[in-house]
């Protein structure tokens, strides 16, 4: 006796704003009659969080209370009642208002994100339970979560200059530094995470030639309470944008991509955030590197 269980969505991207209703389909193959105790389906949504290695022993609560998932979403449907299923394919559609329920503490959804220490995931589980001695049969799927679209105002450029000069006032320590002069522009730091990040950078003057231009996207993730709080700094993607010692005065462009799921809007709630930054690193022939970081803020927009 063969029993499988699968669950289709009917949106095949899979995705869904707070306040949409979910639709899909259990099917269930068998190639025998089966009596069974019922079949269920559930739909959670939650926020796991992990402590670093080295936060783990710092502090029992804090690492106890971090270990424990914030749920968001948990609705519950009984698809069918115990009975019988004849041999053959058979279909159930089932449908749920992503909706959360009055009082919860979270008060909305998040994003879906997945990450290093933080994940925010939602997941359609679907249970048939069989009678005594036969194992039950079991199908999961995993939705993603977007929020609405909002409308941002008074994005504007961002202009740096990395000198000699602006890596000393950053620096408690007078270092020999070769001369440099290094302009470029963001067209903004609060950017829209389906939109590319656009900029130009110019070597104005170098007295060192260079050997590459990268710059990094950066997650910093935070897990915290009343008895601690634990603060992770990820790569997500590093791009070159320059290989080798350019031209001056040319205007090198910068163009990067926000992937999917290893971004989010940034998030800031009580027990944990998701922030994000972008590092340009410039590498000189001898490999001494400087880095200028930038604070993102970002959303999805309209």
């Amino acid at each position: 006796m063969s029993v499988t269980l699968d669950i289709r969505l009917k949106k095949t991207n899979k995705t869904f704003n707070e306040g949409d209703l979910v639709k899909g389909v259990v099917i269930i193959n068998s190639n025998s009659d089966i009596k069974h105790d019922g079949l269920s389906l559930n739909a959670e949504g939650f926020v796991g969080m992990q402590l670093s290695n080295k936060n783990t022993g710092v502090f029992e609560a804090f690492y106890n209370s971090v270990n424990k998932p914030i749920i968001l979403y948990n609705h519950t449907i009984e698809l069918l009642a115990p009975g019988k299923i004849s041999n053959g394919i058979t279909e159930i559609e089932f449908e749920f208002l992503l909706e959360p329920k009055r009082g919860s503490s979270e008060g909305s959804f998040y994003e879906s994100y997945s990450g290093v220490f933080i994940c925010v995931s939602y997941f359609i589980k679907c249970e048939l339970k069989r009678k005594f001695l036969a194992k039950d049969c079991q199908a999961k799927i995993q939705f993603f979560v977007q929020n609405h679209p909002q409308k941002i105002e008074n994005q504007v450029p961002v202009h740096f200059s990395i000198s000699p000069e602006t890596l000393q006032k950053s620096s408690k320590e007078k270092i020999h530094i070769p001369r440099f002069l290094i302009t470029g522009t963001l067209d903004t730091t609060s950017c829209c995470i389906t939109k590319p990040l656009n900029g130009t950078i110019t070597i104005q003057h170098t007295e060192m030639p260079i050997k590459s231009m990268e710059i990094q996207l950066v997650r910093v993730e935070t897990c915290g309470c009343a008895e601690g709080f634990s603060r992770d700094a990820t790569e997500i993607q590093n791009l070159q944008i320059a290989d080798g010692n350019v031209c001056p005065k040319i205007q090198i462009p910068i163009y990067m991509q926000f992937p999917r799921l290893f971004t989010c809007p940034t998030l800031q709630t009580r027990n944990f955030k998701i922030q994000f930054e972008l590092n340009l690193c410039i590498i000189f022939r001898d490999d001494y590197l400087i880095t200028e970081n930038f604070q993102m803020q970002l959303f999805r927009s309209q």
